[in-house]
């Protein structure tokens, strides 16, 4: 009975002190928990409030160029849009030009020999004149002359693929100017801002890192528009030089086949 009551008090010990570990590890894991949650609603804090004057610190697109635009002075940067219109303008009409003096030249070479094998000369020529391009320009010119031989179909297909060079590239000239000019009215505005402010800086009599800080501003703001329409400027200008040397390509290829194809017909 003894032992009994000792067995039983041993247990009920050993429970006890189970329990109040329990307890203890419990009141220690909702301690560590309320700890983080405190240290959560700390670092949430800032970074709420971080967004929050993101939100209220956010500038629609249109005003933001609209605020540069007047921060880097009219004058200079009225010049530098209109020299991004106008070469756009160009850049655009001679694209159009280009797309639709774009044909299929093979076809058109299997065109005309199919005429000058059915109609002769003059159905040849009415194919040329009928298509639209350079290519067929070429052509026709040539057929026109096919009564004073090869030889001089050939000059005479030279001569005017020279002169279908020339209309490819009308108006290049302008955009490569406005390509160069608009960096260079940038820089302009730029040496004028520093000069301003300078001038500031000599008015105020002293130097103060709020006056140079505006005037370097104001300065740059030209240079880097100046440079972001040249940019511009320079992706379409090499895009439509590629699609003169494709042009030009198809011209003298065509060429060739045109004058195989004369002289096969010439020897029938």
């Amino acid at each position: 009975m003894i032992l009994a009551a000792l067995a039983i008090m041993v247990c009920s010990a050993s429970i006890a002190s189970a329990q109040e570990a329990e307890e203890t590890q419990a009141t220690a894991t909702e301690a560590v928990e309320a700890d983080a949650t405190a240290t959560e609603a700390v670092e949430e804090a800032p970074v709420n409030d971080l967004n929050a004057l993101k939100l209220e610190n956010e500038v629609p697109l249109h005003q933001a160029l609209k605020t540069k635009f007047i921060e880097g002075g009219p004058g200079f940067m009225s010049l530098i849009i209109i020299c991004l219109i106008i070469g756009l303008a160009l850049s655009i009409e001679r694209i159009l030009y280009l797309t639709f003096s774009k044909v299929n030249a093979k076809a058109l070479v299997e065109k005309v020999e199919k005429a000058l094998a059915e109609g002769g000369i003059e159905a040849a020529k009415e194919v040329c004149r009928n298509t639209r391009g350079p290519v067929a320009k070429i052509f026709y010119d040539g057929l026109d002359r096919y009564e004073q031989g090869v030889d001089v179909v050939e000059k005479n297909i030279v001569s005017s693929g020279s002169v279908q060079m020339s209309s490819l590239e009308n108006g290049l000239s302008w955009i490569s100017l406005f390509i160069a000019i608009a960096p260079s009215l940038g820089f302009l505005g730029t040496v004028i801002g520093m000069i301003q402010a300078f001038d500031a800086i000599q008015a105020a009599g002293d130097i103060s890192p709020n006056i140079v800080a505006g005037g370097m501003k104001v300065a740059l703001i030209t240079t880097v528009a100046g440079l972001i329409v040249a940019m511009i400027l320079q992706i379409f200008y090499n895009y439509i030089l590629a699609k003169i040397d494709s042009i030009t390509i198809d011209m003298e290829e065509s060429s060739i086949d045109l004058i195989d194809v004369l002289t096969a017909y010439k020897a029938k």
